[in-house]
């Protein structure tokens, strides 16, 4: 059963109790916990070939609205997605340098519906060194105080015998997700990457380097939708793959961020109009 599944099951026993006001936001909780998902694989730090650090310390970034609705809950919310960035980073090998902590805060430039994650590696101030396999940290505690500079943070002191941490990922690092089949330095050797995208349960393949979406009929994939633009978005693939916004009325929203170009992984969820596009990339 996949983390996020796992997730979602665990907090049905909530909905019922305190939490029911918490699921008529705009934004779900879900969405929020593959959104931290991405920025653990987005922000990986290879120390070497048994140790990837990731990102330990998180603030979601809300609108008035939804922050309004969620912050009376974000102690058993924060606790939740916490829980699910330790069973995310057991599941991919990935280690913390300190505790995990989710915190939520406002955003008054963000419109309802929509959230931004930040991130960041922060050392526990009991140990200079990452706090073990993912899952079973020393000393791990949730929730806190959280403390979040505006500077770029200086990084953390690495274990004997590792390369330092740089102090800010390396170019095209953390800005976009890595495409599956690939290694740090770009595919691996003789793998294959099979792209499609699915609306409303359709599956349509990617099989050529653009696919444009639209309501033309002259689009490679029509979308009867009458929020679209006849020429709505662009699909490029590549590594990444990305999606462009090609001058709609109402342009697209990607993982709950509205934008003009973004890079696409596997499970990246596109709204056009009033239309839900997952995209789908897998090996072989």
């Amino acid at each position: 059963m996949g983390v996020l599944k796992k997730f979602e099951q665990r907090l049905e026993g909530l909905v019922n109790g305190t939490f029911a006001k918490v699921f008529k936001s705009e934004v779900q909780p879900v969405e929020i916990a593959g959104a931290l998902q991405r920025e653990c694989d987005n922000n990986a730090t290879i120390w070497n070939r048994e140790r990837t650090v990731v990102p330990n310390d998180f603030i979601v970034e809300l609108s008035a609205p939804d922050y309004e609705r969620l912050s009376p809950y974000s102690g058993q919310l924060g606790d939740e997605l916490s829980g699910m960035v330790r069973d995310y980073a057991k599941q991919q090998r990935y280690t913390f340098m300190g505790p995990i902590k989710v915190h939520l805060e406002k955003a008054d430039d963000l419109d309802t519906g929509l959230y931004r994650v930040r991130s960041r590696t922060l050392a526990s101030s009991s140990s200079q060194s990452p706090a073990g396999p993912a899952g079973a940290p020393a000393g791990e505690q949730r929730g806190g105080g959280y403390g979040y500079p505006p500077a770029a943070n200086a990084p953390a002191a690495a274990p004997a015998g590792a390369p330092p941490m740089p102090s800010a990922p390396p170019p095209g690092a953390g800005r976009g997700p890595q495409a599956r089949g690939q290694g740090p330095s770009g595919p691996l050797p003789g793998a294959q990457t099979r792209r499609w995208i699915e609306i409303n349960g359709t599956r349509h393949q990617i099989s050529r380097p653009t696919m444009v979406l639209g309501r033309s009929t002259d689009a490679d994939v029509r979308i009867d939708d009458p929020g679209v633009s006849r020429r709505h978005c662009e699909i490029r693939t590549g590594t990444p793959s990305t999606i462009q916004d090609l001058g709609s009325t109402n342009g697209i929203v990607v993982d709950g961020q509205h934008t003009t170009r973004a890079t696409l992984r596997d499970g990246s969820r596109i709204v056009v109009g009033s239309t839900t596009i997952i995209y789908r990339q897998a090996e072989g």
